[in-house]
């Protein structure tokens, strides 16, 4: 299958304060994003994460490598218009009412008249403005000017959308509307392509994510892969022991109810407990392998 998004060692340098060396921004990225997919770039501020959106979108000009949207070379025309992107501090212009600004996007695409005004009502349904669509953007909220340059981004019917900190500034409800209304994008087929440092909303949306930290990509995959495949630690519960006898078998154990709680890192460590568990007369109810979050996984790589 054809990627939609294909990254192959991607570098970008800036030239210092007083231009005597260029400081190395992006180091080799190297990525591929299937049709379809939520793909989520995920890395501390000044990682690269917005510099290698802006190459793919031809904002910024790429040093090497190479960048391919649907098995075309990034920088042509045609590629573009199958291409929609929502920067993370969008500019609009402030006496456009919401209405205008798309319609200047679509004059922008090339539409013609009907197609526009049919396109320009569709995707303020879609974004849920209709019935707004006629507030000036210097009147809009936070949470409509998103909405609004998500639809700007949706007016050319790009098969890739691709978004730059989309959930910044937005209010839990905010961002809720956000998610539900992305992935209801990925459910009408299109690729979606974005960086956050919003762990809890890119735990709930992607299906394959990239860690990038000092401009290169330290961990990628499957979320669902990166999740279980790490454990950080095995709850036993047990019970059928005392207190004094359950503090022998672990120091400062856990008791809920009639239940004993105790944890530990190995499974070596835990056949242990269950041999003297069982020496004691104990019973073991339950062993909970319990996974990293996304967020442990991110924490423990920035702290490398």
């Amino acid at each position: 299958m054809m990627a939609a998004i294909e990254i192959k060692e991607l570098e970008k340098s800036y030239p210092s304060t007083f231009g005597t060396r260029r400081i190395p921004v992006l180091r080799g990225i190297d990525l591929s994003v299937e049709p379809g997919m939520v793909y989520g770039f995920l890395g501390p501020n000044g990682a690269g994460k917005t510099t290698t959106i802006k190459c793919m979108v031809g904002l910024l000009r790429p040093d090497g490598g190479q960048i391919r949207l649907l098995g075309r070379d990034a920088d042509t025309l045609e590629c573009r218009r199958h291409l929609g992107f929502l920067p993370e501090n969008p500019y609009f212009y402030d006496y456009l009412t919401i209405r205008e600004l798309l319609n200047l996007s679509g004059r922008l695409f090339g539409m013609a008249p009907a197609e526009r005004r049919r396109r320009v009502d569709e995707v303020i349904r879609l974004v849920g403005l209709w019935g707004r669509e006629e507030t000036r953007l210097r009147k809009c909220s936070k949470g409509m000017l998103q909405r609004t340059g998500l639809a700007q981004a949706l007016v050319g019917d790009p098969e890739i959308l691709i978004l730059d900190e989309p959930f910044s500034g937005l209010d839990p409800v905010g961002r809720k509307e956000l998610r539900d209304l992305v992935l209801s994008l990925k459910d009408s087929g299109r690729t979606i392509f974005f960086s956050s440092h919003i762990l809890q909303d890119m735990e709930l949306m992607v299906d394959r994510v990239a860690i990038i930290i000092n401009g290169r990509i330290v961990r990628e995959g499957h979320l669902d892969d990166l999740i279980s495949a790490t454990v950080r630690h095995y709850e036993l519960v047990y019970a059928g022991v005392d207190e004094t006898a359950a503090a022998r078998i672990a120091p400062g154990t856990e008791r809920r109810d009639s239940h004993f709680i105790l944890r530990a890192q190995t499974l070596e460590e835990i056949n242990g407990k269950i041999r003297e568990i069982q020496s004691m007369g104990g019973r073991v109810e339950a062993l909970v392998p319990v996974k990293l979050t996304l967020e442990d996984i991110f924490m423990h790589e920035v702290g490398k």
